[in-house]
């Protein structure tokens, strides 16, 4: 794995109030923060993050495993932490954040068990999860929360469609440089952000959502250092 094997846990140190420092984690969040840094460094293959054009704030999200514990893909966030975007604030409009996706490229292959099989992981895998990650921080201004499950679910089923169809009409291409080099990259647009696919020569595909953020400026490497997400 081409990650730092030694991530600083935040608040396990106190900062110094003289420092400017932020509040010191409690016992719980200190664990919570351990484990969720140990997923990271735990998975056998590389993630991918904003390119050092990008100097705003970034942070680790949540990683996705298997049932066999076995980490499959996971998000690093970059920019503002996504709000949703019907809650009618301003802030919600001028927010700016891209999120990068992770997935571990396979074939179909068992489970971990052997009770079952595990499908291959596309880059329409990548593009599902990136779709369904924009659709998590966002629903219809005018929606009643009662409904939300319900808009949810159809909009998700959607978004599955869309990234089981990357040559369909809902897709343009768009290349953006992985790791400096040109790549070609499946992407979409909607009234909540924008969506894009593509692989690498890692062994991973890369999905990615955002907002405010001009999907056609970014480029993506390798993180060298996890530390950089705490």
């Amino acid at each position: 794995m081409e990650t730092t094997s030694r991530v600083a846990v935040p608040g396990v140190t106190d900062p110094s109030p003289a420092q400017g420092g932020e509040r010191p984690l409690g016992a719980k969040e200190k664990i919570a923060a351990r484990r969720l840094i140990d997923g990271y460094l735990s998975a056998s293959f590389p993630w991918y993050g904003l390119d050092e054009a990008f100097s705003g704030p970034r942070r680790l999200m949540q990683v996705g495993t298997a049932a066999d514990g076995t980490v499959q893909h996971g998000s690093v966030g970059h920019g503002d932490e996504p709000s949703i975007k019907s809650d009618g604030s301003q802030s919600a409009e001028r927010e700016r954040f891209a999120v990068v996706v992770t997935v571990a490229a396979s074939p179909v292959r068992r489970s971990g068990d052997g009770t079952g099989v595990l499908d291959a992981t596309t880059v329409s895998s990548a593009a599902w999860l990136a779709g369904s990650g924009l659709l998590a921080h966002t629903w219809p201004p005018q929606l009643d929360h009662a409904l939300r499950d319900d808009w949810l679910e159809q909009q998700t089923e959607t978004a599955f469609e869309l990234a089981d169809d990357l040559a369909g009409p809902a897709w343009s291409s768009l290349s953006l440089p992985v790791d400096g080099e040109p790549t070609p990259f499946h992407y979409r647009e909607s009234e909540f952000g924008w969506v894009l696919a593509g692989p690498t020569d890692g062994g991973v595909h890369i999905g990615a959502y955002g907002r405010g953020m001009s999907a056609y400026g970014l480029g993506f490497s390798v993180i060298q250092d996890l530390a950089a997400y705490t």
